[in-house]
């Protein structure tokens, strides 16, 4: 090859990159414009930013993700539990509006005023197994406490388009609904009487 196509083709490679530096600079300069959605109203009875409780993370090794966040926050390893989630007359579980039967392998690190928790889940049909197979390890849900309201809330979370019948679980004072909600909103939300 003669020497000036060498140097035709690094001028138009210069040149190239030059005009997608520019084109970078351009968009920074000239945000694209968002239209404000028109059918999401304020609620009547919105979620407290002080009752955010929870971010829980699906994983498919959580000794290995136990380990780590431990190195990361310099504290101990949390402890590895086992969750056993099955529907019953007094604490109803249910999995997409059906009675269900899970094992959770479940780790929770207090992070002060919420918790990190940690779940991975066995093959069984339920949320954590839906999220871990179509995203892999990732975050499931942003939780948050609403009180006496939980009937309200799901009622209107429900009303703006979410499916509230994700998951259902019950437990001794309280109870803990997975809305479906990560097509919008990035991440599923779990909406709990109390703690």
């Amino acid at each position: 090859m003669k020497p000036y196509y060498l140097i035709f083709a690094f001028v138009l490679a210069l040149a190239s990159c030059s005009s997608s530096k520019e084109k970078a600079v351009e968009s920074k300069q000239q945000p694209v414009q968002v239209s404000e959605p028109e059918d999401f109203k304020p609620m009547a009875n919105p979620l407290k930013k002080d009752k955010f409780i929870q971010i829980n993370i699906v994983v498919g090794d959580i000794y290995k993700a136990a380990k780590a966040w431990a190195a990361l926050l310099d504290i101990p390893v949390p402890e590895v539990r086992v969750n056993h989630l099955e529907y019953s007359e007094e604490f109803p579980y249910t999995y997409r509006g059906e009675p269900s039967t899970c094992d959770l392998l479940v780790c929770d690190i207090d992070m002060g005023s919420w918790v990190l928790e940690l779940h991975q889940a066995d093959e069984k049909a339920s949320s954590f197994r839906e999220f871990y197979d179509k995203h892999g390890n990732g975050v499931h849900h942003l939780g948050f406490e609403v009180g006496d309201l939980r009937d309200e809330v799901i009622q209107e979370l429900a009303g703006m388009g979410f499916d509230t019948n994700r998951t259902f679980g019950a437990y001794t004072g309280s109870s803990w609904t997975i809305v479906d909600s990560e097509n919008v909103l990035g991440v599923n939300l779990n909406i709990k009487p109390v703690k």
